[in-house]
């Protein structure tokens, strides 16, 4: 008879970024790519804004990150990181689900990069039109 996971995964998405997660039982530890939340993200991200689907869920310090992100920038990944979390934490109690969707984790930001037209310098940007 197989057994169940002993841990809990989720995807998330922002922008190009992709991460996937694996919560294990833990004492709230996050390693990212093999390494600290602090040597992948630097000072440049609040660690508090990632942790966000634990705080609102009571789960702080109950479980251990691993983390595997891919693509993107440092904003991208750490909102990829934030959404996969909080898919985990739903894959592990349903009844996350009320205070996630209200804390607006659950929800893919949509936002992308607008492509580049042709003929023009960029998204939205035009060459300068003179008349004479």
């Amino acid at each position: 008879m197989p057994t169940a996971p002993t841990f809990n995964s989720g995807t998330g998405r922002r922008k190009t970024a992709v991460a996937r997660v694996r919560l294990l039982p833990g004492e709230g530890e996050m390693v990212i790519n093999g390494r600290s939340f602090t040597e992948h993200f630097g000072a440049a991200i609040d660690e508090a804004e990632v942790r966000m689907p634990f705080r609102v869920t009571n789960t702080d310090g109950r479980f251990n990150a691993m983390v595997k992100v891919e693509g993107g920038g440092v904003n991208g990944q750490a909102g990829a990181v934030r959404h996969a979390i909080a898919r985990a934490l739903l894959e592990l109690d349903e009844g996350h689900r009320l205070v996630l969707r209200q804390a607006g984790l659950l929800t893919r930001d949509p936002r992308m990069k607008e492509r580049k037209k042709y003929g023009q310098k960029g998204a939205r940007a035009r060459f300068q039109f003179s008349k004479r």
